[in-house]
């Protein structure tokens, strides 16, 4: 998940920001990105587990199923969340704001970094959280890119060695016909709801402070 944050964060804002504050709508390949975004934010995740198959796995990027390649595939699932929830931040924040900003002298960046941003940071945090918490139940994308179903060891870096999630532990744990197993991936469930439950109540906590601050 720290990977996967590290890729939607700046890919998904920045993405953001410019359909919002500099993309032309009469230009046509804007349109299409908006129609595709769009579009990919309904999408199957085991789709996306073939894309990653297909692109990051196997050519052109050729990572094999390790860790960078499933935290990839897991980002590319919910980049277009990250990225329609920050349009929306972004376009909730005040014209005022932008014209006043503008007004004293500041230049379109600066208005977009010292006004725009602070103030749809509510919105932006709390997308890319809610985003978190769908990639970290997901079990299908990393299936199909040949994640391990059970590994005993950390892999040996984001480019080598096998890798498994959470998730797939406990598909494994219920699965086997033993009753210790089973009390593990039941001891696993538990573990990933109290996961759940924490970023949810960060994202709430960062809504409500800085909606306050603002």
């Amino acid at each position: 998940m720290g990977i996967v944050t590290l890729f939607i964060v700046p890919v998904g804002v920045a993405t953001a920001v410019y359909l919002e504050e500099y993309a032309d709508r009469d230009r046509w390949w804007n349109r299409l990105i908006e129609l595709n975004i769009q579009n990919l934010a309904s999408v199957p995740s085991v789709v996306y587990g073939i894309l990653g198959l297909a692109f990051i796995v196997r050519e052109p990027l050729s990572l094999e199923p390790v860790l960078l390649a499933g935290a990839l595939t897991l980002g590319l699932l919910v980049l277009p969340v990250v990225i329609i929830v920050a349009r929306e931040a972004i376009r909730a924040v005040p014209p005022s704001i932008r014209e006043g900003s503008m007004a004293l002298g500041a230049t379109q960046w600066q208005t977009i970094w010292k006004q725009v941003l602070p103030g749809a940071l509510p919105g932006i945090a709390t997308g890319v959280i809610l985003a978190l918490s769908r990639a970290i139940g997901e079990t299908a994308p990393l299936l199909v890119i040949g994640a391990a179903l059970f590994a005993r060891f950390n892999p040996d870096g984001l480019t080598e060695g096998a890798f498994t999630a959470l998730p797939l532990q406990i598909f494994a744990s219920i699965q086997d016909p033993g009753a210790d197993t089973q009390a593990v991936g039941a001891g696993a469930i538990l573990v990933l709801l109290i996961l759940l439950v924490m970023m949810n109540s960060v994202a709430i906590f960062l809504r409500n402070r800085y909606e306050q601050k603002w």
